[in-house]
């Protein structure tokens, strides 16, 4: 009889270890997948039921119960993560698992540049396809609002930068990691600041760094270039940027400056009114905040293109015109 007994829990050891044997082989195995990667979602509130179902549903091919069962085995059926993921050809239902309970969502980029202004940046976003579309139809200050911002204006306090997120997060909270980005560059900048600056806030560092930026692209140029900002600053001298009178000109401007745009008075025209002009005209990015800072020792007043990306620089009135007639007029 008790070799009786042990010959059956034996046979139920064998069994067991068979059954757990073929489970974990049946888990293990590269899913049946029709394409080389599917994608799919889970919704936020999902169960594991839930979630099995919809991973289904998107086309990758398993039975729902066998996800839900080793769930609890792994005692990680309360885990489930929402978000977008995908699963590739050679993973198993094992792998699967281990994605939706660490939450390796799939992410998506989005690239914001160097002197874009906020409604070129609205524009990108709002034709990405991996965002939820929150801030369409809002306002820039129903924007401001939503993502913390103080102030009058977003242009400029958008940190330009590559981003990523997971799909299907919200543009909103894209705009809030690129503005909280740029309000820490700017405060650690502001704070390593050369002494006896023109400038008394962080804010007008950001809107001269701003000018900075539409002014030469060239990273040797910019600390002269704001060189001669700081400079005519000093003295109470127009600041006389092109690029300020053209971003006042909003979309009405055709690409061609003229002598009557330069004469048209409005906030942001650097040749009627003196000083800085009410916000940034665009996104600077983190060279031209530190060239501001740390403007290069120069006392340059004046500077225009070579025509090749660099600028030549001058201290006096007339050696400034002999050089537009040398580099703008072909003219010697």
């Amino acid at each position: 009889m008790l070799r009786l007994l042990r010959l059956l829990l034996l046979g139920v050891v064998l069994v067991s270890a068979c059954a757990a044997g073929g489970f974990y082989w049946l888990v293990s195995k590269p899913l049946p997948l029709a394409d080389e990667r599917i994608e799919f979602s889970v919704t936020p509130g999902s169960g594991m039921r839930a979630a099995a179902r919809e991973v289904v549903a998107a086309g990758v091919p398993f039975e729902p119960l066998a996800l839900v069962v080793l769930g609890r085995l792994l005692r990680v059926d309360a885990s489930i993560k929402a978000g977008s993921y995908e699963i590739t050809r050679g993973e198993s239902l094992l792998d699967l698992l281990k994605k939706l309970t660490r939450g390796d969502v799939t992410l998506s980029e989005i690239v914001f540049p160097e002197g874009w202004t906020f409604r070129q940046i609205r524009e990108r976003l709002d034709a990405h396809p991996d965002v939820t579309h929150a801030s369409t139809g809002l306002s820039d200050m129903e924007i401001m609002r939503l993502i913390g911002a103080d102030g009058e204006s977003l242009e400029g306090w958008i940190f330009p930068d590559t981003y990523l997120f997971a799909k299907n997060s919200r543009d909103i909270e894209v705009l809030a990691r690129a503005h909280h980005a740029m309000q820490r560059h700017l405060a650690q900048a502001w704070e390593s600041r050369a002494p006896g600056l023109p400038l008394a806030t962080p804010y007008q560092a950001l809107v001269l760094a701003s000018i900075v930026e539409k002014e030469t692209g060239r990273e040797q140029d910019r600390p002269l270039v704001a060189a001669v900002f700081i400079n005519r600053l000093k003295r109470g001298m127009l600041l006389q940027t092109d690029p300020s009178v053209i971003y006042g000109l909003g979309q009405g401007f055709d690409g061609n400056l003229r002598k009557r745009d330069l004469l048209a008075d409005t906030p942001y025209n650097t040749y009627t009114r003196a000083g800085l002009p009410p916000t940034p005209i665009a996104m600077p990015g983190l060279a031209s905040i530190k060239a501001v800072l740390h403007p290069a020792e120069s006392s340059a007043l004046y500077f225009v293109a070579r025509g090749d990306g660099s600028s030549h620089f001058s201290q006096t009135l007339d050696e400034h015109n002999n050089a537009v007639n040398r580099f703008q007029r072909k003219s010697r």
